[in-house]
């Protein structure tokens, strides 16, 4: 049971590593969109009067883009694997295992109550034997006087 505690837990570590690194991969891949885009003219009555001098050619520019959406989809992807190996709880079977861990508790609790209340009364009869047999005792002491 620990070790497949152990190994679900294994699995969420993984999964929030994988989540954080694909974070890190989009806000990597975000900053250097921005940093290596070079302007673009959209409107023909408003000029480019700024360009980039780290801006990279188209080619690069987009074999870049590409790279980037694949290193995106290969880390989804292991996520999507990792959450499918994650274990699915049932809520109705864990409240059966919890009814009958309890009702086995109870029974257990049952027994108990009767081995201490039989323990009570044999203490109760053993205290009344001996104070019969020191009242006996007792007496025989001071008749003997």
């Amino acid at each position: 049971m620990l070790e497949q505690e152990l190994s679900e837990m294994d699995r969420i570590t993984q999964l929030q590593d994988g989540i954080d690194q694909l974070l890190t991969i989009m806000a990597n891949s975000v900053n250097y969109l921005v940093s290596s885009a070079n302007f673009k003219q959209v409107n023909p009555d408003i000029p480019i009067t700024k360009t980039r001098e780290k801006a990279a050619t188209a080619e690069e520019f987009e074999a870049n883009k590409r790279e980037l959406v694949d290193d995106l989809i290969k880390k989804a992807k292991q996520i999507e694997i990792l959450i499918k190996s994650l274990p699915i709880f049932d809520p109705e079977e864990e409240q059966a295992r919890t009814i009958a861990r309890l009702s086995a508790l109870e029974q257990e609790m049952g027994v108990a109550n009767q081995e201490y209340r039989e323990a009570v009364d044999r203490a109760k009869m053993l205290h009344k034997e001996v104070s019969d047999i020191l009242e006996v005792m007792l007496s025989t002491h001071k008749s003997s006087r």
